[in-house]
């Protein structure tokens, strides 16, 4: 990764896990096999605009970032593009939820995230780094002399470095320009640079396709529409896809610039991964409705599949004025260390937890308290691992959560491309409540299936 510090050294290794850690081998199968069964959730909401309409209602006033999304969806929805074309490169993260040490592990759905889901690229060295290691120590044979192969099948296969390029590829395909280029989308001083150049790489290498970087300030001086299709073009440079790995925080979008940027791009021709409806399928509040009883089960035509989803749900409340927000609000005055409060917002450091959740609704007016969500918290069981930072190591007792992604690309009437693209494993100290990599709580990891 891009060192932070400009006064110290230019890259510095991204922070890891000296040893795979140990996760239930059922519990990661059906994490995989959920996936595809999400990606097409995610668009089937995406899909229906009454209902976006419905629970993007209740952000009005209390979420300024949320709703200029929801803006800028309207927008197209009145002026769409006359492109098909939608792509998805989603990841689900769970935590185990082990309450005790006699209660059995039950997968558990942290969020969804529809946008920039990033570490693709490191996630598949790591499990390379992890393979390598345990081949050439032996370490995981040492006390199993008669299954002298156990950690071959223990370190799963993961490569979703080559699932985000296969989507990119298949959706640069079918937009049918083989001049035309990727955009990506990133921040200013991007330092997790190196985990998007692999996938620049490998998008060539499997499709020679080539990948150009803009932030959205240079988009909105830069891109403009041709034709009457509106294709997007960047000087004389044609964009097939924008692949967002920026627009998914307030921060992301300092002066209207960034969002005119936004809304050129999706009343554009381009191939969007995500369009907006996806990231507004993902948002916290939809999670939260989409749980709700016999909400799914409009989204879901299988009764098995919608059993199958539910099954990796936790508590989910409103903090509206509803009855339901009412008592989730009592319950969390009264314990606030049971959940999670949560805002509309991605990228780590953001929710709420323990004695802070009394005081943060207190502050709230009950207008405020719409723009967030409760969620039961998870407890997942700790174990002991070496992390790596800058060379150092600490051991500590530890709890991983783990993302599986998911590649979705379709035209509406057919769907090019549907799996479960691999695997990501973040590993935190378990006295720590955030759990991302690159907002420096977690290191990245590997499952070793137990």
């Amino acid at each position: 990764m891009r060192a932070r510090n400009a006064d110290g050294p230019l890259a510095v290794h991204a922070p890891l896990a000296l040893f795979p850690s140990p996760y239930p081998r059922e519990c990661y199968d059906l994490a995989l096999q959920l996936q595809p069964h999400f990606n097409n959730l995610v668009d089937r909401i995406a899909r229906d605009s009454a209902f976006l309409d419905q629970v993007m209602a209740r952000l009005e006033g209390v979420d300024e970032f949320t709703w200029r999304l929801f803006g800028i969806y309207r927008r197209v929805r009145a002026n769409p593009s006359a492109q098909p074309v939608w792509m998805g490169f989603h990841r689900s993260d769970y935590m185990l939820h082990k309450p005790t040490s006699d209660s059995p592990g039950v997968l558990q759905q942290v969020e969804i995230n529809t946008i920039s889901s990033a570490f693709p690229s490191l996630s598949t060295r790591v499990s390379e780094l992890h393979a390598h290691l345990s081949d050439r120590t032996q370490f995981f044979n040492a006390s199993s002399s008669s299954t002298p192969d156990i950690h071959r099948s223990a370190l799963p296969a993961n490569n979703p470095l080559a699932g985000i390029a296969k989507a990119l590829g298949t959706a640069w395909t079918l937009y049918g320009a083989p001049s035309s280029v990727v955009l990506m989308v990133v921040q200013p001083g991007e330092h997790n640079v190196y985990d998007q150049r692999w996938i620049e790489y490998k998008l060539f290498d499997t499709f020679g396709a080539k990948l150009i970087r803009k932030t959205l300030a240079e988009i909105a001086a830069e891109a403009k529409h041709v034709g009457d299709s509106r294709k997007l073009f960047i000087g004389e440079t044609e964009i097939a896809v924008v692949y967002f790995r920026s627009g998914y925080a307030p921060g992301d979008h300092p002066t209207e610039s960034e969002w005119t940027a936004r809304l050129v791009i999706e009343e554009s021709y381009a191939v969007k991964c995500p369009p907006v409806a996806y990231q507004l399928a993902g948002t916290k509040k939809m999670q939260q409705v989409i749980a709700a009883p016999g909400v799914l089960e409009k989204f879901v035509d299988s009764p098995e599949i919608a059993a199958l989803l539910r099954s990796s749900f936790t508590g989910l409340y409103p903090l509206d004025e509803s009855a339901e927000g009412v008592a989730a609000y009592e319950r969390a005055l009264e314990s606030p260390r049971n959940f999670v409060m949560k805002p509309q917002r991605e990228g780590g450091g953001n929710n709420v937890y323990g004695d802070e959740i009394r005081a943060k609704l207190l502050e709230l007016s009950p207008e405020e308290r719409k723009a967030f969500i409760l969620m039961d918290v998870i407890q997942p069981p700790p174990f002991k691992n070496a992390l790596v930072r800058r060379g150092s190591v600490v051991t500590a007792d530890v709890v991983s959560e783990l993302g599986i992604y998911g590649a979705y690309v379709t035209d509406g009437a057919t769907v090019h491309v549907n799996e479960a693209a691999g695997h990501l494993l973040r590993t935190k100290t378990s006295d720590s409540n955030e759990g991302g990599v690159a907002a420096g709580f977690a290191v990245l990891d590997s499952p070793f299936l137990v």
